[in-house]
């Protein structure tokens, strides 16, 4: 199994209550009924007010590379990142376990 994870920060002057955001929030919510490839999903935002945190993250699961591949080609999936890409950043990482 690979683990994927993501952890964004929202960018300077965005806040998580913003209509794009939500929507952006609701698109990553819809991903785990959308794409068969994922064996686990789950999304949230962050609890703690500390200044290292970020924003929302992203926890996720598929059973191998290729998997993985086809999850992050997927329409869905891209639709949604794409969404994130105009007011936050992000880390990942990816790793077997």
């Amino acid at each position: 199994m690979i683990r994927h994870l993501v952890l964004f920060k929202l960018n300077e002057g965005v806040s998580r209550d913003e209509d794009r955001v939500q929507a952006g929030v609701r698109a990553f919510e819809a991903l785990k009924d959308e794409i068969p490839e994922l064996a686990f999903w789950e999304c949230a935002w962050n609890i703690t007010d500390r200044p290292i945190a970020y924003d929302f993250a992203v926890n996720s699961a598929v059973a191998d590379t290729d998997a993985l591949k086809r999850y992050l080609e997927h329409p869905a999936h891209q639709a949604a990142a794409g969404q994130w890409r105009a007011f936050a950043t992000w880390v990942i990482a990816d790793y077997e376990f």
